[in-house]
């Protein structure tokens, strides 16, 4: 799979976001304050992480109509990718 330059931005504005976080810890900011980024990172990691699985699987299925050869094995790869996804 290609991992496009959208996606890698996604995952270093994620960066960022963790080591803002870990600066708010060395200024002893608010609980409720950190708790706030912290979901905003997994939230972001969520939306990356089904960015990327979404991708995958149109891939996988306009490669598998190209062929004129669907296989349901990309249909339970799909679905294996998405429930690691939301485990």
């Amino acid at each position: 799979m290609e991992y496009t330059d959208a996606m890698k931005n996604r995952l270093k504005r994620v960066e960022g976001q963790v080591r803002g976080v870990l600066n708010m810890m060395e200024r002893k900011e608010e609980c409720a304050d950190l708790v706030t980024q912290l979901n905003a990172i997994r939230s972001a990691v969520d939306r990356l992480s089904m960015y990327i699985v979404t991708t995958n699987l149109e891939a996988c299925i306009r490669r598998e109509l190209n062929t004129g050869d669907p296989d349901d094995r990309v249909i339970a790869e799909a679905v294996e990718l998405i429930m690691r996804n939301r485990g």
